[in-house]
């Protein structure tokens, strides 16, 4: 476990702890003898029962129990909404307590019932963003297009389009027909070169094949390309999903290295498989060996935190993607919180080191919760922009 999956998870017991004492005041109010002793029970076997179904939102350790993906997929969703809906709730709650016993006791009945009913919308409303999270916001798929403007980039680079799309997650939140939109709204777009960063589906027993199928309509002149995700390795189809795009023309780059060129300028795209994050030492090993001396190297790496050491390697740009720009992302004075950034300082966007620059996406698909709040979905159509 992760140290945001940890810090959400001691988060979850207490909120869990805290409703169980609430609801066992209530009981006592409300019931005596047996039947309150059962209310109690029932409390305390539900508030178990939700954080083992927080624990099924833990991928890899499912994958390495071999349990099938579908069914612990939709039980962690429904752990992870009751859980965050209720630290939402039980936060608001506690603030409007507050504010309740500082208000003047003078204050009128009906200004009371007002207030009260006022409060009361106001604690509904993480799960009414969670609705639309999942509602809305999770399918609102849109094209992105932003300028990178590059340092030393070739004239004949100058202008390249390069599409991405990353961390799909064909799954049960994921259906193939949205992502035939995802790939419908692509085919628009005309890009020299398209590239998948990862995370094709989310456990064993997602739909790859249908994944394939759909990522073998994208086109682009100079060709698709790819890397592996972690969700790749966790369900341990990395060689399966290299196969089965490669019969299709998409060609995934596993420690491997591909010159495209544009004129008198040579492209030369460079892959690696996931790199955890638990290996920071070993960031990119052996990845210096990948670069082209004279070329503009472009790097594909699912996850971004690898960013500080491909610069100081060489590469020119990082494509990324594996935060999901957060996924479910809060602004506060202007600061966006978000749990991929208790991981990593490399969430969404555009960033440099030096001469390097780096850009990751938000994707497509979802995982965990099977809904986006602030960070909607994203198929990036990236320019190169010489300086």
């Amino acid at each position: 476990m992760n140290p945001v999956g940890a810090a959400l998870f001691l988060l979850f017991i207490f909120i869990q702890w805290h409703i169980s004492r609430l609801l066992a005041r209530w009981s006592d109010r409300r019931f005596s003898g047996r039947i309150r002793t059962a209310a109690r029970w029932s409390a305390r076997a539900f508030g178990v029962l939700a954080l083992l179904g927080y624990v099924c939102t833990m991928s890899d350790l499912m994958a390495r129990l071999g349990l099938p993906g579908g069914p612990v997929m939709i039980i962690g969703a429904a752990a992870f909404a009751y859980f965050l809906a209720a630290t939402g709730v039980v936060a608001l709650h506690t603030l409007l307590t507050l504010a309740r016993r500082g208000l003047n006791a003078e204050v009128d009945r009906g200004r009371r019932r007002v207030l009260n009913a006022a409060g009361n919308l106001v604690m509904a409303s993480p799960i009414v963003a969670i609705g639309y999270g999942g509602l809305v916001q999770r399918t609102d798929f849109r094209v992105r297009e932003i300028d990178i403007p590059l340092s030393g980039l070739p004239a004949d680079l100058d202008g390249l389009r390069l599409l991405q799309i990353s961390d799909i997650h064909l799954s049960p939140f994921l259906s193939e027909a949205e992502l035939s939109r995802v790939i419908d709204a692509c085919g628009e777009l005309r890009p020299q070169v398209t590239l998948v960063t990862g995370d094709l589906i989310s456990a064993k027993d997602d739909p790859l094949a249908a994944c394939i199928r759909q990522l073998a309509r994208l086109k682009a002149d100079a060709g698709v390309f790819g890397c592996m995700g972690n969700h790749e390795r966790y369900a341990k189809v990395e060689d399966a999903a290299e196969r089965m795009a490669g019969r299709v023309g998409i060609r995934f780059l596993r420690g491997q290295a591909q010159p495209l060129r544009f004129g008198n300028a040579v492209l030369n795209l460079a892959g690696v498989d996931y790199q955890p994050m638990a290996s920071r030492k070993t960031y990119l090993r052996g990845a210096d060996r990948l670069l082209a001396p004279g070329a503009f190297n472009v790097l594909l790496s699912h996850n971004p935190d690898v960013f500080p050491v491909a610069a100081r390697q060489g590469y020119n740009l990082l494509l990324a993607g594996h935060t999901h720009g957060g996924q479910v992302t809060v602004e506060i004075l202007d600061q966006a919180i978000n749990p991929a950034r208790f991981l990593t300082p490399y969430v969404y966007g555009l960033y440099r080191s030096g001469a390097a620059a780096a850009y990751v996406t938000r994707g497509i698909g979802t995982i965990g919760l099977p809904a986006r709040i602030g960070a909607p979905p994203e198929i990036s159509l990236l320019r190169l922009r010489k300086v």
